[in-house]
C-alpha cells in the first residue's frame, strides 16, 4: 500500500508530486535546519485512495464533464454538488487512523491544516490562493478539516482556474499539510527581492500583530521595512520603515480564530524591533541562498522565536 503520511523530515523539494508545493518546501526547509514548526503531509495518494474507496472519482469526473465554463451558475452548482459528495462520504478508517497517529506524535493541541495542490510544480500555476486553510484545528475536527481541504479542489474558483490554466484534462490531486499551530504575536511576509523595484540587493519585510491570515487576506495594512542585503560580511542595514496603525488583529480565543482589538498603546507602534528585523532578514537570506532563487516567505513570531510557515518562489519577477 502506498504511503499515506510523511513527516516534514522525510520530504524534500523534489516531492512536489506527492506532497504539493507547500509540503515539499516545508520538508526541504526542515532538512536545511530552517526553523519550521513541526508537521507532516497527508500525501496525494491518500486523496486518491479516498476517491477509490468511496467510489467518488467517477461521480466527480462525470460532474466536471458537464460544466459550462462560460456560465458561472453551472460552475457554482457543480462545486456545491462535488463538495457535498465529499463531505457526506465516510472517511476510510485506515487513512483516518494513520493521520491521527501522526497527529499524536506532534504532541500539540492545535494544528494548521492547509491544502497543497500537486499541480503546482510549475511555478506559474500557483494554486496557493485557490485552496483552503483551517487554523486552530484540534484532534476532534482534524479529519473533517482534511476532507474540507480535499474538497477545496472544487471551489468555484478552483474549478474555473483549472479550466483557465488548461488543467481540466489533467489529474489534479491535493495533499494536506498538517503543522503545529504557531499562535503568533506578530507575523507577516518577507520578499527576499524588492517585489516592486525588483532590486536584488533589497528585501522587504511586512509585519502585523496576530495571525498571518490578516495580512495574507488583505485585512490589515502591515508595517513595511526595507532592508539592504549584505553581500560580504557588512551585515544588513535597515533602509526604510513605514509604520502602519493597526486596530484589529486575528487571534485565538478559546480555540476559535477571531478578530480582536489591538491595545490602544500598541496600535501605532513599530511591530518588530530593529534587532528582530535584522534577525528575520538573516533567516530569510538563508532560505533564499538555499533555494538560490528569490523567495516569498511567510513567517510568525511566537514568544520571541521566529518560525517559517511557508516559502515559495516569487513568480512575478
Amino acid at each position: 500500500m502506498s504511503k499515506i503520511v510523511k513527516s516534514f523530515k522525510n520530504l524534500t523539494k523534489h516531492d512536489v508530486a506527492i506532497a504539493g508545493g507547500k509540503g515539499a518546501s516545508l520538508g526541504e526547509m526542515t532538512r536545511a535546519k530552517i526553523p519550521v514548526p513541526p508537521g507532516f503531509v497527508v500525501l496525494s495518494s491518500a486523496y486518491e485512495k479516498f476517491l477509490e474507496e468511496t467510489d467518488l472519482g467517477i461521480e466527480i469526473e462525470a460532474a466536471l464533464s458537464k460544466v459550462d465554463y462560460k456560465n458561472i451558475e453551472t460552475i457554482e452548482r457543480t462545486s456545491e454538488k462535488i463538495r457535498d459528495l465529499i463531505h457526506d462520504a465516510n472517511f476510510p478508517t485506515d487513512i483516518g487512523n494513520k493521520i491521527k497517529n501522526e497527529f499524536l506524535k506532534l504532541n500539540t493541541q492545535y494544528v494548521a491544516v492547509r491544502s497543497s495542490a500537486t499541480a503546482e510544480d510549475s511555478s506559474i500555476a500557483s494554486w496557493a490562493g485557490e485552496l483552503e486553510s483551517y487554523l486552530n484545528v484540534t484532534e476532534k475536527n482534524l479529519l473533517e478539516s482534511v476532507k474540507k481541504c480535499w474538497s477545496s479542489l472544487f471551489t468555484p474558483r478552483a474549478i474555473f482556474y483549472r479550466y483557465e490554466k488548461n488543467l481540466h484534462k489533467q489529474k489534479v490531486f491535493v495533499s494536506v499539510v498538517i503543522q503545529t499551530m504557531i499562535q503568533s504575536e506578530i507575523s507577516g511576509i518577507c520578499f527576499t527581492v524588492h517585489p516592486v523595484t525588483e532590486n536584488r540587493n533589497q528585501m522587504v519585510i511586512e509585519a502585523g500583530y496576530g495571525l498571518g491570515e490578516a495580512i495574507v487576506g488583505g485585512k490589515i495594512t502591515p508595517d513595511t521595512y526595507i532592508i539592504h542585503k549584505h553581500k560580504k560580511r557588512k551585515g544588513f542595514k535597515i533602509l526604510d520603515k513605514n509604520i502602519s496603525k493597526q486596530e484589529k488583529m486575528i487571534t485565538k480565543i478559546n480555540g476559535k480564530t477571531k478578530d480582536t482589538k489591538v491595545l490602544k498603546a500598541k496600535q501605532e507602534k513599530q511591530k518588530l524591533t530593529d534587532k528582530q528585523i535584522l534577525e528575520l532578514a538573516e533567516i530569510c537570506q538563508r532560505i533564499e541562498k538555499h533555494y538560490n532563487y528569490p523567495q516569498d516567505i511567510e513567517w510568525a513570531l511566537e514568544k520571541g522565536k521566529f518560525y517559517i510557515v511557508q516559502s515559495r518562489p516569487i513568480t512575478t519577477l
